[in-house]
């Protein structure tokens, strides 16, 4: 297969997550079959127009902001031309109506999650309001293009949105468990939760935080690590809980520290209303560490209540407490619950997840582009 990937950022970039490591395991599997993968991306201030990672030929043009702007133009001159059966766009931000680009290409469209009204949330009302209206035209545009959804979740949110369900087809992420393993003797001696990832409003960190001021036990730790506007306002709010040292902020922390955090944690913590997934959950869990998350679409896939972890209602403070209690009260919990989270994790292998995807797009070019 000849497949150009369309996405707004590709792992190397200084701002890149979940999804940008969602595509690269995949496709980086895809080009080592002998697949042609080509990526088209924004870039980033001073980086290479051009690079080639791990068998991946990436193009990049603009940058987070200017993306959307200039993609279009840069496809038209450079890559409409060349003789791809997948065009594959990863909806992650805005989605850019690639089914209207008219290239010879099969369009096809993998959906991490879309904001909807969690946009208000984040954003100022005049961006949220463009975010919203940008994923309206969704039953339109992509009506009959094929769908991949990270969940379940995802998939009954396109649904809900219009999209047939017969043209949805859901491929859970993978998680590499050979790298996120267990070590039992880096385990914290005394009570401590985490939370991993972006410091953004809709995160729901201020949740966490609520609920972890509740516990009695003055040893409990909670570390908070990430990057984003929303830390200021969250370390105003760990100070008006008289959280003092209870609290670290790790900001923005390497592949290394991220392991020694999840393996040393007792439990992580992700309280935001909705994810395409859940992937840090996973990661945590393959580090046989339980997560406490709420119970909200897509990240309620990734944990399995009771077993690998607690699921708690979203915006519940008591209810997270509650959890967070039970396992700061018995070290013997974390490790049954971390025994089965680390299970769990093995089934969710990125060679399935490549299998998965080249099945789907190879069916789609068989069906001459029919979803």
């Amino acid at each position: 297969m000849k497949v150009l990937v369309v996405n707004w950022q590709d792992r190397e970039n200084p701002l890149a997550g979940g999804a940008e490591i969602h595509l690269h395991e995949i496709f980086e599997r895809l080009a080592s079959r002998g697949h042609e993968i080509t990526l088209l991306c924004g870039g980033w201030p001073g980086c290479p127009p051009r690079a080639t990672l791990d068998g991946i030929d990436v193009h990049r043009v603009g940058t987070r902001h200017t993306f959307a702007l200039k993609v279009f133009r840069y496809w038209a001159r450079h890559l409409r031309g060349r003789p791809f059966d997948i065009l594959f766009e990863d909806i992650n931000k805005a989605p850019l109506y690639t089914p209207l680009w008219r290239g010879n290409a099969r369009p096809v469209v993998c959906v991490p999650h879309l904001f909807g009204g969690t946009a208000f949330q984040e954003l100022a009302w005049p961006l949220a309001t463009a975010v919203w209206l940008s994923e309206r035209p969704l039953p339109l545009v992509y009506r009959r293009v094929p769908f991949q959804a990270i969940s379940d979740g995802t998939a009954d949110d396109l649904v809900r949105r219009g999209i047939a369900r017969e043209h949805v087809t859901v491929i859970h992420p993978g998680v590499s468990f050979d790298h996120y393993t267990p070590m039992a003797s880096e385990r914290a001696t005394h009570p401590t939760f985490a939370y991993v990832g972006r410091l953004k409003k809709y995160k729901g960190v201020d949740l966490v935080i609520r609920g972890f001021a509740r516990l009695s036990d003055p040893s409990a730790t909670l570390e908070i690590a990430g990057a984003g506007d929303f830390r200021p306002a969250l370390e105003a709010l760990a100070a008006s809980l008289d959280l003092g040292a209870r609290v670290r902020f790790l900001g923005f922390i390497s592949e290394e520290e991220k392991l020694a955090l999840l393996r040393r944690a007792w439990a992580v913590a992700l309280a935001s209303p909705k994810e395409g997934w859940g992937l840090t959950n996973v990661e945590a869990e393959a580090c046989a560490t339980p997560v406490v998350a709420s119970n909200s679409p897509g990240i309620r896939e990734s944990v399995r209540d009771g077993e690998t972890g607690f699921l708690v209602p979203h915006g519940d403070i008591e209810a997270l407490a509650a959890a967070f209690r039970r396992l700061s009260a018995s070290r013997d919990l974390v490790t049954t619950m971390g025994a089965k989270a680390r299970a769990f994790a093995e089934t969710f292998t990125w060679a399935r997840a490549a299998d998965e995807t080249e099945a789907h797009l190879m069916g789609v070019i068989q069906r001459g582009g029919r979803a």
